[in-house]
């Protein structure tokens, strides 16, 4: 495998789970997501750093990487 390969990530959104606190939102360092229509989405810019998966408190997040 090549040493420089590019991660590719995308977030996994667990409706049922997420209680649309923000936290995710507050916290992404790309501005990512956005709570909207009560709803979050996201902008399919992840950079797999994992923060918002780690900060939300209803476990609602998974980052899914994998090699590009």
């Amino acid at each position: 495998m090549n040493r420089l390969s590019k991660k590719k990530a995308r977030v996994q959104i667990n409706h049922k789970f997420c209680k649309l606190c923000g936290i995710c939102v507050d916290f992404c360092p790309v501005k990512n997501l956005l709570i909207t229509d009560h709803k979050l989405i996201d902008f399919a810019k992840c950079t797999g750093c994992g923060t918002c998966e780690k900060r939300c408190p209803d476990f609602a997040i998974t980052i899914i990487t994998s090699n590009e």
